[in-house]
């Protein structure tokens, strides 16, 4: 009774790293406003996951069950979110940085896993695959939470920073605007993947 630690580790370092709705967030703000100011908002983003991780660690799944059209309004809600947000994406200049422009802070960054359908599918098949029967729901949670928790903290400033870089690069450039439309893509079919089976956050 108990959780496959290093293996779940190994699986959410995979899924963390790589691109999805949130790591393309995490790299536009860090182009968009650098990697410092975009800290607060990569905070927000990590922190945000746990608001996901324990609902349904102690049951919100059971409620899928019982209510599947409760989930099917979260999984298009969901996904007009992160299509609204690749458009914003898409329409980015890094080179058009207003002074008065602030970065999105904690508290915008809390709701991008909420509202992201490749967290919710990957935070479930943790739970399912790698949670031996019988163990404690807070055990399990937890260690969970804490696995995640620990993959982000690495992974999602690496998004940020590389926005960043990548700015300082090509702001200015022809490349700019093909970079945006670019992320924006990936953001999209990241989401449609999701649907349709994936697994990456």
């Amino acid at each position: 009774m108990s959780v496959a630690t290093l293996p779940f580790l190994a699986f959410g370092a995979s899924q963390v790293a790589t691109p999805g709705p949130a790591n393309m967030a995490l790299m536009a703000t860090g182009a968009r406003f650098g990697f410092r100011a975009s800290l607060p908002f990569v905070a927000g983003v990590a922190l945000g996951k746990q608001l996901i991780i324990w609902p349904i660690g102690f049951g919100l799944m059971s409620l899928a069950a019982s209510a599947p059209w409760a989930f099917e309004i979260l999984k298009y809600a969901s996904m007009a979110y992160i299509f609204w947000l690749a458009w914003k994406v898409a329409n980015l200049r890094l080179s058009a940085a207003d002074a008065g422009t602030k970065a999105p802070g904690f508290f915008a960054g809390l709701w991008v896993h909420p509202l992201n359908p490749k967290a919710w599918a990957m935070i479930t098949q943790g739970f399912t695959n790698f949670v031996s029967e019988g163990t404690p729901t807070l055990q399990a949670t937890a260690t969970i939470a804490i696995c995640l928790l620990a993959c982000q903290l690495v992974f999602h400033p690496m998004w940020a920073l590389g926005g960043d870089r990548i700015a300082k690069t090509v702001a200015g450039t022809a490349a700019e605007r093909y970079l945006m439309w670019i992320l924006a893509g990936l953001t999209v079919a990241s989401v449609l993947f999701a649907l349709l089976g994936g697994e990456s956050t």
